[in-house]
C-alpha cells in the first residue's frame, strides 16, 4: 500500500470519526446561534461554517475540553465575528416606541433585520422530539421567542456570556476559555447582562411539551376561531394585557380591545373558512401556520404565529410574514401541495 493510499484511508477515517461524534450535536448548535442571532436562516449557516472549520481543526483537538464544548466554543466565535457586521434583531415592542393605534393602516418596515423565529423542526429535523428529557431541554431552553428577543438588547459579549452561562451552563473557566477572556471579565459580563435581561426567561411562553390540557384546549380554540373568523372568540382567550405583533409590520398592539380592532378592520379575511391554521411548534412553543383563501379559492401561506401561553391564556402573538418561515417548519405554500423540502 502506498503511502498516499495509507494517508486518504487515514483522513477518510478520521472524517467519519468527526462526523459519528458531531452529528448529534448539530440541532442544539442551530439553537445556539439563533440565541446569539435571532435568525433562523443565519444560524444555519453559521452552524456550517462551525462544521467546515471544526473539521478543518479536528487533527488538533486534544480533549483538553470535552467535544461538546469545543464545538460550542467554534460556533460562538463564528457567531460573534457575524454580530460585528449587523444589527440587532428587534420584535416591533423592542423599538422603544408606544403601542400602535390599530385604527391606523400598519405600515411595513423591509429595511430592517428583524427577529426571526425557529421552528423546531429545524432543531429536531424530522424525527421530532428525542425522547430524553435533558437533551430536550438542552436545545429548547432559551429558545422562546421573548427571550431571544431579550437578549437582542445585549451587545453581542453579554450575549455571548449569557448563553454560555445560563443557558448551556458553561463554568465561568469554561466560558472565559470560549470567549478568550478571564474568569473575572465573564462574572462581570454576566452581571451586567442580567441586569438588562431580568426575568426575561421567565416571562417567556410555555414550551409546547409543557402544556397542561386546559392550555392545549385554549389553543386549539384560538386556531379555531380564526377559522371561523370569529373574531370575539378570538380575543376571549387571551389576557387583557395580551400582545400582538407581526414584523416586517413595525407596531405593536396591547390589550384585547385593541387586537380585536386590528384583526376586525386590517385582516384581509372577511368570512368563515377565509383562514386556515395548521398548528406546529416554533421556538418550542405552540405555533399555527396560517394560510388566507385567495381569489382563486386557494389558501396560501399568509403568517406564521407563535402563541406565548402562560397561566392558562393567551398573553401574546407573533406572526411572521416571511415565506421562509413556512419553508423551515416544513409547512406547504399552499394548503393541498406538498410540504416544503428538507433544508
Amino acid at each position: 500500500m502506498s503511502a498516499q493510499v495509507e494517508q486518504d484511508d487515514r483522513v477518510a477515517g478520521d472524517r467519519t470519526d468527526f462526523e459519528v461524534r458531531t452529528a448529534p450535536l448539530r440541532g442544539e448548535l442551530v439553537a445556539h446561534c439563533y440565541r446569539m442571532l435571532g435568525s433562523a436562516g443565519e444560524a444555519e449557516d453559521l452552524v456550517q461554517e462551525t462544521y467546515l472549520r471544526a473539521w478543518r481543526s479536528y487533527h488538533s483537538f486534544e480533549g483538553r475540553s470535552s467535544l461538546r464544548t469545543w464545538m460550542y466554543t467554534i460556533a460562538t466565535n463564528c457567531c460573534l465575528t457575524a454580530l460585528r457586521q449587523q444589527a440587532r434583531r428587534p420584535l416591533p415592542s423592542g423599538l422603544g416606541q408606544p403601542p400602535g393605534n390599530p385604527s391606523v393602516a400598519v405600515v411595513e418596515d423591509r429595511a430592517r433585520d428583524w427577529l426571526e423565529p425557529l421552528p423546531d423542526r429545524l432543531v429536531w429535523g424530522e424525527a421530532g422530539m428525542p425522547v430524553d428529557p435533558a437533551e430536550r431541554s438542552v436545545a429548547t431552553e432559551g429558545v422562546q421567542l421573548a427571550f431571544v428577543a431579550t437578549l437582542q438588547e445585549l451587545p453581542p459579549l453579554q450575549r455571548a456570556v449569557l448563553v454560555l452561562r445560563e443557558v448551556l451552563q458553561l463554568s465561568a473557566a469554561e466560558t472565559a476559555s470560549a470567549l478568550g477572556t478571564t474568569a473575572a471579565a465573564v462574572n462581570s459580563a454576566l452581571q451586567r447582562a442580567r441586569a438588562t435581561v431580568g426575568d426575561g426567561l421567565e416571562r417567556s411562553g410555555r414550551r409546547a411539551g409543557e402544556l397542561t390540557q386546559a392550555e392545549h384546549e385554549i389553543y386549539a380554540a384560538f386556531c379555531a376561531a380564526f377559522e371561523r373568523y370569529d373574531i370575539p372568540a378570538v380575543v376571549r382567550v387571551m389576557t387583557e394585557q395580551a400582545t400582538w405583533q407581526m414584523p416586517p409590520f413595525d407596531r405593536f398592539y396591547v390589550g384585547r380591545e385593541d387586537i380585536r380592532t386590528l384583526i376586525g378592520t386590517q385582516c384581509p379575511a372577511a368570512a368563515p373558512q377565509d383562514l386556515r391554521m395548521v398548528p406546529t411548534t416554533s421556538n418550542g412553543q405552540p405555533a399555527a401556520g396560517m394560510y388566507l383563501r385567495g381569489e382563486d379559492g386557494v389558501h396560501r401561506a399568509f403568517q406564521l404565529c407563535v402563541v406565548d401561553i402562560r397561566d392558562g391564556a393567551i398573553t401574546g402573538v407573533v406572526g411572521f410574514f416571511d415565506p421562509d418561515a413556512f419553508r423551515r417548519a416544513g409547512l406547504p405554500v399552499a394548503l393541498g401541495e406538498d410540504p416544503a423540502p428538507t433544508p
